[in-house]
């Protein structure tokens, strides 16, 4: 008698502590799922709008529909088949995919503030798509094969990439609903304010979330390659924090030197 209420107190906080754990995991993963998706839909939004402009509505959306099921099969085949493999194995390999991701991010945000690589300009893209697809030959009935095409290769490179993160955050943190569910909800976004507003979405400030985007799956994939290697974190699964907040710092610190670079380009 005199046990139970500290047992049942025990029992409480532990299982609340179970729940924090299993929250925490599904915030990091649906949150980089969420950005790097919304990037990535933004920029297949573009050109599927040419499309449907130039070769016509139904052309676009049975091309974007068909890339959409096929890289949906590959996310229902490969998320589950990697729940069968070893976690530290998994972790290992996912975080170094994750590490690869996050740093190509990065660098290409850095350059284009630096001005090495032209900033990503979704309207200037969606009139040079229209201009060459204005320029073929369209069918006189039916589904245009260019427009099909077009807009299924749009959707799968940029999805294909969507794809990887989303397999590699949410298998890595064991929460792989969470980052289906933050890529979905940023295709949602996205799809809803291309219906809305019928234009590419160049207000976005694409290059600011690429580099959101790559400090986020930069800290994640050393997190998860640290717990692949069997690395003691101090502070578990809050280490999350200060990692991505090394690399936070490490990428202001780079983006001021870009734009100091860039300011003295222009200048001469």
């Amino acid at each position: 008698m005199t046990t139970s209420k500290p047992l049942s107190k025990r029992n409480s906080r532990g299982t609340a502590g179970r729940v924090v754990v299993v929250m925490s995991y599904a915030f990091a993963a649906a949150l980089p799922a969420f950005l790097a998706s919304l990037v990535e839909f933004v920029e297949a939004l573009t050109i599927v709008l040419a499309v449907g402009v130039t070769r016509g509505w139904p052309s676009a959306l049975w091309g974007s529909a068909a890339a959409a099921a096929a890289l949906a099969a590959l996310v229902a085949f490969f998320g589950p088949a990697l729940a069968h493999v070893p976690l530290t194995a998994l972790q290992l390999a996912l975080g170094i995919l994750l590490l690869f991701f996050g740093l190509r991010w990065l660098r290409k945000a850095l350059l284009r503030y630096a001005g090495t690589i032209a900033l990503h300009d979704e309207s200037a893209i969606y009139e040079r798509r229209r201009r060459a697809l204005a320029t073929a030959a369209q069918p006189a009935s039916g589904i245009d094969g260019i427009g099909f095409a077009t807009a299924f290769q749009a959707v799968a490179v940029e999805g294909l990439e969507v794809v990887f993160i989303v397999i590699a955050v949410g298998a890595g943190a064991r929460a792989y609903f969470a980052a289906s569910a933050g890529a979905v909800l940023a295709g949602i976004a996205v799809i809803g304010a291309g219906v809305a507003l019928r234009a590419p979405l160049s207000r976005i400030p694409e290059n600011a979330l690429k580099l959101c985007v790559g400090i986020l799956l930069s800290g994640f994939g050393t997190f998860w390659t640290g717990e692949g290697l069997r690395i003691a974190w101090p502070g578990a699964e809050l280490s999350l924090l200060w990692l991505v907040g090394g690399f936070a710092i490490a990428a202001s610190v780079a983006y001021l030197s870009a734009t100091r670079v860039r300011r003295m380009r222009t200048s001469t």
